[in-house]
């Protein structure tokens, strides 16, 4: 009887090992890691076009211009840094307006 009792205490404690062990993995998988690494010798142009691959945020192909969105926030959202290049439609960056359809070419994919 005494065996029992010691292999009932030892399972009680492996299993308080275990959930403690899965509440520090929950806990940690919550948290967000902030990559901010240092580019040496790097330009600005080349940590944007890491950041945006870090994101990641795939559009489609053919993109309609929405209400309030510029040229700047559709190449953060979506990941292409040279809409202005692959749109000679677009004569002035700066007249942008909603239903205005670009095509989108996602940096990773270059």
């Amino acid at each position: 009887m005494g065996r029992v009792s010691s292999t009932t205490a030892m399972a009680e404690n492996i299993s308080w090992h275990c959930a403690l062990f899965m509440a520090v993995m929950l806990v940690l998988s919550c948290c967000e890691s902030s990559d901010q690494r240092e580019f040496k010798g790097g330009d600005d142009l080349q940590l944007k076009e890491l950041i945006m691959m870090k994101n990641n945020k795939p559009c489609d192909e053919i993109y309609v211009v929405k209400e309030g969105e510029t040229l700047q926030t559709i190449s953060e959202k979506c990941g292409d840094p040279y809409i202005v290049e692959e749109n000679p439609h677009i004569h002035d960056p700066d007249d942008v307006f909603p239903g205005l359809v670009i095509k989108i070419t996602p940096f990773h994919n270059r």
